[in-house]
């Protein structure tokens, strides 16, 4: 990641949309460079095309895990092992995790906090919050952290600061980011990049239009 990342997530409400194929040749004819998905929604072998269509246009490729238990987390580490992605984000289980990872050179960005439902949301104290990144981030095979802080009830600034101003490495801000305002307050909070992925795709994000390609350019004007 260079200095503030915009991260385009092929996903809606949580899940790898159907077209997902399409929208990565409308992302990278729009300039993005940081292209997503999650675990959910499309099986492997359209995963598998997803990241090489997504190579092939000179980006990078991010799977973030968004599985609820265990077992299911493991295999779609395992699926990202595979898949060869550059990026791992999300999950929670990371003692499981790290020695699936150990030697693949894919980064490694788990959730802090506490992860609850479906699409995720972020539970707890600004101080539980914390100390969780604290002691997740302290993992040499964690490269950052994944924080889903407006899937909070917290105060969204103060928490991406603290978590921030608390670990030496990068965080990601994930999950339900559709206006200008709140791509600002995510960088100079000083998180290192976020992700947008329904909303672009619903055409909410304010811009000249609602096309995907209109999304993706005011998203990433916004970042700039």
């Amino acid at each position: 990641m260079t200095t503030f990342d915009f991260i385009f997530m092929l996903t809606r409400n949580d899940r790898t949309v159907a077209d997902a194929a399409a929208h990565v040749a409308t992302a990278l004819a729009a300039g993005i460079r940081h292209i997503g998905f999650k675990d959910i929604g499309l099986p492997i072998e359209a995963l598998d095309d997803l990241v090489r269509q997504i190579r092939r246009g000179g980006a990078t490729a991010y799977l973030e895990v968004v599985s609820l238990d265990r077992d299911s987390e493991v295999r779609s580490v395992r699926a990202a092992v595979d898949l060869g992605v550059d990026y791992l984000l999300g999950g929670t289980h990371v003692d499981d995790a790290l020695p699936l990872l150990a030697g693949s050179g894919i980064r490694y960005y788990p959730f802090p906090g506490r992860i609850v439902g479906h699409p995720s949301r972020l539970e707890g104290s600004e101080a539980e919050i914390v100390a969780s990144a604290v002691r997740i981030a302290a993992h040499a095979g964690v490269a950052g952290l994944d924080l889903l802080a407006y899937r909070s009830m917290l105060d969204v600034p103060a928490l991406i600061a603290a978590v921030c101003g608390a670990v030496s490495k990068p965080v990601i801000v994930a999950g339900s980011v559709d206006r200008p305002e709140q791509v600002r307050t995510i960088r100079q909070a000083g998180a290192a990049a976020f992700t947008i992925g329904t909303s672009a795709l619903d055409g909410r994000f304010p811009a000249a239009g609602p096309t995907l390609d209109m999304q993706l350019r005011a998203i990433d004007r916004a970042a700039a």
